[in-house]
């Protein structure tokens, strides 16, 4: 069984950490607008070669590669929660910290065109999920990083998290 839509998530099915990246996202129909963010974050990061990606806006912020490579890290955390979630797992399912994720990555010494090409497959796999989800998965609701959320707002935080992170990207990057 196929979703083509879904509509927002309402503010009971996600708590306060998670609501600046669900707003967003002001779209209704997110598996359209997760599939198009994957054409235009993947247009950006092929017009980039390694000493582009390599930028830093200021000392002692991410690189551009170590932006990216945060976005694949949470795109597979936030869809594992909502493999886990869909799947009635109850279990408290724990947080992270992109901050220490992002300094064991190494992804400075990563070629660009791998980054890409790694959340190229990951992004691929995560609309493949969302669009075979059966309709009463997405609302099924569990915890995660000790908060209450549901798969239907995990969608949207997927979505959110990368645009709030591209729209850095944009505005001190200047990519």
């Amino acid at each position: 069984m196929t979703i083509m839509s879904r509509m927002r998530p309402s503010e009971t099915d996600y708590s306060k950490p998670f609501a600046r990246y669900v707003a967003l996202v002001p779209d209704d129909d997110i598996l359209s607008t997760i599939e198009q963010q994957s054409s235009e974050t993947q247009r950006l990061m092929s017009a980039l070669d390694d000493t582009r990606a390599a930028h830093r806006y200021e000392p002692g912020k991410w690189s551009v590669k170590e932006v990216v490579g945060h976005i694949i890290d949470a795109e597979r955390i936030f869809g594992y929660r909502a493999l886990a979630i869909s799947r009635g797992d109850t279990t408290a399912l724990p947080g992270f910290d992109e901050n220490d994720y992002v300094a064991n990555a190494n992804f400075d010494h990563w070629r660009i065109g791998d980054l890409a090409e790694m959340y190229a497959v990951a992004r691929r796999s995560t609309i493949i999920f969302f669009r075979n989800l059966a309709p009463e998965a997405w609302d099924r609701r569990g915890t995660a990083s000790e908060n209450p959320i549901t798969v239907n707002a995990l969608a949207y935080v997927i979505a959110g998290h990368e645009r709030h992170h591209l729209k850095i990207l944009h505005e001190r990057y200047k990519l």
